[in-house]
C-alpha cells in the first residue's frame, strides 16, 4: 500500500529525513516509533503529499506521488483519514458538523444524509447522542473517538494516527486502543500510528520501525525487536538514558 525509496527532505540546512526507505503492506497496522523531534510528522507529511521530499519516491497504491500535480495529489489525499494528535476539532462546530466537514465542504449530499452518516460512524465508535453537542462538552477520551470518527466517515483506505493516545488518562487511553484495534479488524483498513509510546504502539502493531536520527535504524515485527541487538533499539525500549543514544540525538 505504502512504498518509500531513499527520501530525503531538508529544512534549510538541516537533513530531517536521510534516506528513509519503508514498505507498509495492504491491511496492517504499522507503528512508527522515535524521539520528539525524530522526524516522524514530517515524514506523514511526505507520505500525504503535504510536503515533497528533495530526493526519493513515495508509491501509494502503485502511485508515485513525487511525480503527481496538485490535482492528482489532492484525489491521493482522499484515500487516507488522519487523526491529529490533539484530535484538531473545531470548537465553534457541533460534532455533526466536526464529522461531517468532508461531506458539508466537498459533496452535495442533503443534510439529513449527513447527519445519517454522522450518527452511524459515531455509533461505530461507541458514541451515540452526542451529534447537537460542541468539542468543549466532551472529555478528552470522546474528543479522541470523535476524530476517529472524522477520519473514517468517508471510507479511506489508510487512516493515520499521528500520537493518538496523547493527553488522556489511562483508562481514555485503553479505550482508544481498543477501538483503534477493533476498528481495524472490522473495516480492514491500512493503518499507520505514529507515536513515542511504545507499550500503545506494540499493543496494536503487526511490524514497526524505529526512525532515529532521520532514518529507519529498525524494521520488523514484534518478535524481531524482542532479538534484536541494537543498542540503540534496546536503549529505547527500556527508556534508558544510558546507552549509545544522546540528549541531543532525535
Amino acid at each position: 500500500m505504502i512504498h518509500i525509496e531513499n527520501i530525503t527532505k531538508f529544512f534549510g540546512s538541516k537533513k530531517v529525513l536521510d534516506g528513509v526507505n519503508l514498505t507498509i503492506n495492504k491491511g496492517e497496522t504499522f507503528l512508527i516509533i522515535g524521539r520528539s523531534g525524530a522526524g516522524k510528522t514530517v515524514l506523514l507529511k511526505n507520505i500525504m503529499g503535504l510536503l515533497r521530499p528533495d530526493s526519493g519516491k513515495i508509491f501509494i497504491d502503485g502511485n508515485d506521488l513525487t511525480q503527481m500535480n496538485k490535482k492528482e495529489l489532492e484525489k491521493v489525499r482522499l484515500e487516507f483519514g488522519l487523526v491529529f494528535q490533539s484530535a484538531a476539532l473545531f470548537d465553534f462546530l457541533t460534532i455533526e458538523e466536526n464529522v461531517g466537514f468532508y461531506f458539508y465542504q466537498h459533496t452535495s449530499l442533503k443534510k439529513p444524509e449527513i447527519r445519517k452518516r454522522v450518527k452511524d460512524t459515531l455509533k461505530l465508535v461507541g458514541l451515540e447522542g452526542i451529534e447537537d453537542l460542541y468539542p468543549y462538552q466532551l472529555s478528552g477520551g470522546m474528543k479522541k473517538r470523535v476524530a476517529i470518527a472524522r477520519g473514517i466517515i468517508y471510507n479511506p483506505k489508510i487512516i493515520i494516527y499521528d500520537e493518538p493516545t496523547t493527553g488522556i488518562d489511562p483508562i481514555a487511553v485503553d479505550k482508544v486502543v481498543s477501538l483503534i484495534d477493533d476498528l481495524h479488524r472490522r473495516l480492514g483498513i491500512t493503518s499507520l500510528v505514529v507515536t513515542h509510546d511504545l507499550e500503545v504502539g506494540l499493543k496494536l502493531a503487526d511490524r514497526l520501525a524505529f526512525l532515529l536520527g532521520g532514518r529507519i535504524i529498525f524494521q520488523g515485527d514484534k518478535s524481531t525487536l524482542n532479538t534484536t541487538t541494537d543498542a540503540r533499539v534496546i536503549q529505547f525500549i527500556k527508556g534508558s538514558s544510558a546507552g549509545p543514544i544522546k540528549e541531543t540525538e532525535v
